[in-house]
């Protein structure tokens, strides 16, 4: 049912309003006669056939009512309805709200056409200008329908645009020619790109799908990345721009594959990309942890102290390696001796024996038999032994690579030997603490700590803790309720977490438990290495000893003849 306001009333009455009154608080001097009256659009719905006179203020259905000084009664055929307020309001608060500089904008002397209240049309205005759609309606339209709009989310898609390889040849800032590799959208941007880091070009051409890069676009290592971050960290604390400080360490760097890698982040941040993102966009070059950090970084602000964690973080990495093949060098170089000797002794010394035994018809012991046979097989099939031993090495590297099931076997008979057991569970606890210690101060929830923690580690067996912490959390269980009980997890650990959970300082608790680890896993590779010294001697002198023992029998056998 149409709502009827009153068409004329005093200038008290509050459901209607006066024109000329709104225009006289802003314009002084205008005459009372010419007050109009109309009603308020948000209390009634008019037909889209009736016309507003601009001289009366009338609103007729049929025809315009000629103004008169005296007060119009308008007949209507239905008796005007009792309106409850609360109805009115209810009305009105579903009607779209019109700031004032729409009804500013108007010239009373223009045609103004009254449509729908569900409805919006463009108002013809002296000056041009269109009544705003608060609607979002189409205009012309007869109902609701949404006009198109572009979703804001939509703008923030990264549409994926294909990257090409390409090679080039430059002449650097010494005056150097200089060759490598980039990839970019276009052949244009990579000779733009090379131009702005003030570098001569001399050729930029498309790689065929041949070339492979054989070594060059590896995983940078951790001794790479501790140097690297602290560059960078101290770049931006000087004030130098992002872009500019990792170009800087493109300048200086001297390794083919840290310059490519740099190289490739300026030009993602020069194309305003994240730090992180554009990490992230280079696959494998650069560790998880490290791409997660630095997007903890980009929400906090805070990149330069992040940068330095990860460089301490990275160091100690690095230390905790060199101390391992420090350790394992001694006893390669050892066995390395020992198989030149062993095959030495075997292909050149055993022959001239065992010609000179049978020439004096001396009998062989079973040992000089066993090791003339070795001889011989190494000199006639020599092939078959190499293929041999590659097949065994190529086999158990892909099973251990491949095979989850094979590799956590392998790694559990690893973990359960004397020695190995602790240099593997010092090690594997010293990196899962420091780890989970530095994501946990830098405000990471630890449930993505923990997906973090389960893509970096190797060992499938605290692979399986972790992935068992993650079921525990979603079930609303606490962390150490997932360690509890596991032969993996030395029982120190486990009471530092249960101490940190319930006093709120986990994290510092994991920094303490991964420098009391980090010093049993020094420990033990001091030890391993004192230990490993005399073992390789004995070794290789048992090996020298059975192959003499093996010449010096049947020589006796033959003394013996002579006598």
């Amino acid at each position: 049912m149409a709502l009827f306001g009153s068409l004329f009333g005093s200038k008290n009455n509050p459901n209607t309003m006066s024109l000329k009154e709104d225009k006289k608080k802003k314009k002084k001097g205008k005459k009372d006669d010419d007050n109009l009256a109309y009603d308020n659009p948000a209390f009634q719905i008019y037909d889209p056939g009736s016309s507003f006179n601009a001289q009366s203020g009338f609103i007729n259905q049929q025809q315009t009512t000629p103004p008169t000084t005296a007060p119009v009664v308008v007949e209507q055929t239905p008796p005007q309805p009792t309106i409850d307020p609360a109805a009115i309001a209810a009305v009105v608060s579903s009607q779209p709200t019109v700031p004032p500089t729409t009804v500013e904008q108007l010239e009373l002397d223009q045609p103004v056409n009254v449509i729908g209240a569900d409805q919006v049309a463009s108002q013809d205005v002296s000056r041009g200008q269109e009544v705003t759609n608060y609607n979002n309606t189409v205009p012309g339209s007869t109902g609701t329908t949404l006009a198109p709009t572009t979703d804001p989310e939509d703008k923030n898609k990264k549409v994926a645009r294909p990257v090409r390889r390409y090679s080039y040849t430059i002449i650097n800032g010494v005056g150097k020619k200089e060759q490598g590799t980039f990839e970019a959208e276009t052949e244009a941007e990579v000779r733009n790109f090379l131009q702005m880091q003030d570098y001569q070009v001399l050729e930029v051409k498309e790689r065929s799908k041949y070339d492979i890069d054989i070594g060059g676009n590896g995983k940078i290592g951790a001794s790479d990345l501790s140097f690297s971050l602290t560059q960078l960290s101290t770049y931006l604390r000087a004030g130098i721009p992002l872009s500019d400080s990792v170009r800087i360490l493109a300048k200086q760097s001297r390794k083919k594959n840290l310059k490519h890698h740099f190289n490739q982040l300026v030009y993602q941040l020069l194309k305003g990309e994240n730090l992180s993102d554009a990490m992230e966009m280079q696959g494998s070059v650069f560790p998880k942890l490290l791409i997660n950090m630095v997007k903890t970084a980009e929400m906090t602000g805070d990149l330069p102290s992040i940068l330095d964690d990860m460089a301490e973080y990275y160091t100690s990495m690095d230390q905790t390696r060199k101390q391992m093949k420090s350790a394992m060098t001694y006893p390669a170089v050892v066995l390395t001796i020992a198989i030149g000797v062993l095959v030495f002794m075997l292909t050149y010394l055993v022959p001239q024996f065992t010609s000179m035994f049978e020439d004096q018809g001396a009998e062989l012991p079973a040992l000089t038999k066993a090791i003339v046979g070795v001889s011989g097989f190494i000199i006639s099939k020599w092939y078959l032994l190499l293929i041999g031993i590659v097949g065994v090495i190529g086999t158990f590297y892909l099973l251990f690579t491949k095979v989850q099931p094979f590799r956590k076997t392998i790694q559990i008979i690893l973990m359960h030997l004397p020695v190995a057991k602790d240099v593997i569970i010092y090690n594997e606890m010293a990196n899962f603490s420091k780890t989970f210690a530095s994501l946990l101060n830098h405000s990471v929830f630890i449930t993505d700590s923990m997906e973090i923690l389960s893509k970096i580690t190797e060992n499938e067996v605290y692979k399986g803790i972790i992935n068992k912490t993650l079921e525990n959390l979603a079930k609303g269980d606490s962390i150490s309720s997932a360690f509890r009980g596991e032969w993996a997890i030395p029982v120190v650990a486990y009471e530092m977490i249960v101490t940190g959970e319930s006093t709120g300082q986990l994290g510092a608790m994991m920094e303490k438990v991964a420098g009391h680890f980090q010093m049993l896993h020094k420990n033990v590779i001091d030890q391993m290495k004192s230990l490993i010294e005399p073992i390789m001697i004995c070794f290789l002198a048992a090996i020298v000893g059975v192959i003499l023992v093996s010449i010096i029998q049947p020589m006796f056998s033959i003394y013996s003849q002579i006598k």
